[in-house]
């Protein structure tokens, strides 16, 4: 009897969901787990029919052990899109396809919201109407009335994990049949499998329908060479997540953010810094190892990563920076927005919206003025200049996918701050790169005595961090400015782009403020804790920043500032030698990578911590 308990107290920690331990990458179980379903997969990979169906069943499992009852919506999204989707294809009647698509649309988006942005909703409600509205969870209710134990709160709500993306893939799959770009799958197992493929199914990448159903249909085939990048893939990721991103999230980042004002400013200026690294060889890390988990399998997911602390400018960074939802933000937001050829009813509608917003979340009618002032005055100076009303439309909608962009990650005050700098980011280095250089120096240097001009006049620290990164830029292009007046050669490119490069990743990491203060935390007090957070950071940075004590401070953290130089010097590394490194290694024989995959793991073993560390995108 004890034997048959014990046996049954496994199947059980087996096949139930711990909400304590869900299915992680970095988990020991997880890699049980995917070594019982390989050497099952590699039984049934000629048959393609049984393969996506025990692929997909497997998907749901894996969806399970990570979300629990949450399974329910993702398999409900599946069914009503497969179905919605079906019928828009076979109809010939447009306003009936039209219409079926918007139906779509509101329940994926409108599952979307409830889950994500229930809280900012009623806030709203409660704001504008004077009302005492608390947040309800229907689906707990539901699930309580049809149990007699209750065990469902019917007072919080709780985000799915990867709700975000896997809404957004099904989204991309039923318009593009509205648009006939592809045609529907026949089989609602293999759409089952396309929504729910497991290695990229909690944060990404978001693949389009175009891109991956054809490959259901193929015959699996894997070369050494391939299996040998597969495996490249998973240890890159696996070193990203648990070498670079954990250790520095629990040996520096955390406690930063968690108490500002129990550190300098040179300390909180590191943990930006650090933090830039942290969430890139995080979310990055795990879309390694979704490649490569994939790739074992005969699957090709899209990169979505291209060593984004490259880039030249902030355009360039939303290019190379999770590519997926970029694309999907541009193929489904922008251009039916008008991109940049005009502006549609939905431009005047969002931007009322995130007036609205703005008002709704500081409750200052100021703010809620000069926005407003801001958009008629626009309006009036582009009535009858269509060029430039062209330009401005152009940005607009520029700058409402960047906010949707931002909203997407969460209903907090940050993010919007975040997308909302993220857009001004891109229109100023538009604007900026079609200045002559005599323009471009005026243009600076008019910015620059503005700063320096509120600085004298305010003593916030947010004056005092802008006067020396607007220095900096200034002193650049004056010195571009003397070697173009003193007719220089193109010779200095090189350090041009370095430069380039260097003031890119300041301004990306300087935004990160706003995204990581309103990360992690509860959407019920997100707004209040987040501003709070960023706002001592900045005053810390901007107030206490005591150069003499930064020796010390790299001294005591010497290993924390090591591991962020390692991990930034990899990427920074040319394309091209990073291919030959990976290309050598899938040349390797089998038994060399084998021997050299299981030290990499014993040296990734070392910088486990006690508590392993969700990856970052699982809360969007």
């Amino acid at each position: 009897m004890t034997t048959m308990q014990s046996v049954f107290e496994f199947l059980k920690s087996v096949f139930a969901f711990n909400e304590n331990s869900p299915l992680l990458f970095t988990q020991f179980y997880f890699w049980a787990f995917f070594a019982i379903i390989y050497a099952l997969f590699s039984l049934l990979h000629s048959k393609k029919l049984l393969r996506n169906t025990f692929l997909c069943f497997v998907s749901y499992f894996f969806y399970y052990k990570t979300s629990g009852l949450f399974l329910l919506i993702l398999v409900f999204i599946t069914v009503s899109d497969f179905f919605i989707a079906k019928f828009i294809h076979n109809s010939p009647n447009k306003l009936k396809r039209q219409l079926l698509l918007s139906l779509s649309v509101v329940v994926d988006l409108g599952l979307l919201c409830y889950f994500k942005y229930a809280y900012l909703f009623t806030d709203l409600i409660n704001t504008t109407f004077g009302l005492q509205c608390k947040v309800f969870d229907i689906f707990a209710y539901i699930g309580n009335g049809c149990s007699t134990s209750g065990a469902f709160s019917v007072d919080s709500i709780v985000l799915p994990v990867g709700i975000s993306f896997y809404i957004f893939q099904v989204l991309s799959y039923t318009i593009d049949i509205y648009k006939r770009k592809i045609t529907p799958v026949n089989n609602i197992l293999d759409f089952g499998f396309y929504v729910s493929f497991f290695p990229q199914l909690v944060a990404g990448p978001i693949v389009r329908a175009s891109e991956f159903i054809p490959q259901l249909y193929k015959p699996f085939f894997i070369t050494k060479r391939q299996m040998g990048i597969a495996v490249f893939w998973i240890l890159n990721g696996l070193i990203k997540k648990i070498v670079l991103s954990d250790y520095l999230a629990v040996n520096f980042v955390d406690r930063v953010f968690d108490n500002p004002l129990l550190f300098t400013g040179f300390e909180n200026l590191s943990a930006l810094f650090l933090y830039s690294l942290q969430v890139y060889a995080d979310f990055s890390g795990y879309t390694d190892i979704a490649i490569g988990l994939a790739m074992l399998m005969g699957f090709y997911l899209p990169k979505n990563f291209n060593s984004p602390y490259k880039a030249h400018n902030a355009g360039n960074f939303w290019k190379r920076w999770h590519i997926s939802l970029s694309r999907w933000l541009q193929n489904y937001l922008y251009i039916p927005l008008g991109g940049n050829r005009n502006a549609t009813i939905a431009t005047y509608l969002l931007t009322a919206f995130f007036i609205v917003l703005v008002l709704a979340l500081t409750h200052n009618i100021y703010i809620f003025a000069v926005l407003v002032a801001i958009v008629t005055i626009l309006l009036i100076a582009t009535r009858n200049n269509k060029n430039r009303r062209l330009k401005v439309t152009t940005n607009i909608n520029l700058m409402l996918t960047m906010l949707i962009g931002g909203f997407w990650h969460g209903a907090s005050w940050n993010f919007i701050i975040w997308g909302g700098l993220n857009g001004i980011g891109v229109i100023i280095y538009k604007i900026w790169r079609n200045l002559s250089m005599p323009k471009k120096m005026v243009f600076i240097t008019i910015t620059f005595g503005i700063t320096l001009l509120l600085l004298l006049f305010s003593k916030l620290a947010l004056f005092n961090v802008l006067i020396v990164w607007i220095g900096a830029l200034f002193i650049g292009t004056l010195i571009r400015f003397i070697y173009y007046k003193c007719n220089g050669v193109n010779k200095w490119n090189k350090l041009s782009t370095v430069w380039a490069i260097a003031q890119t990743f300041t301004f990306i990491t300087f935004t990160r403020l706003f995204f990581r203060s309103g990360s992690n935390l509860d959407p019920a007090t997100a707004n209040q804790v987040a501003w709070q957070t960023a706002k001592n950071m900045v005053n810390q940075i901007g107030l206490h920043f005591n150069v003499s004590t930064i020796p010390q401070i790299i001294f005591e953290y010497r290993n924390v500032f090591i591991v962020f130089l390692f991990g930034m010097i990899i990427h920074w590394l040319p394309d091209r030698f990073k291919r030959l490194y990976r290309i050598s290694f899938a040349s390797l024989p089998t038994i060399v990578i084998a021997i050299i995959a299981v030290l990499a793991v014993l040296f990734v073993y070392q910088f486990i911590t006690a508590d392993l560390q969700a990856f970052i995108y699982f809360q969007f």
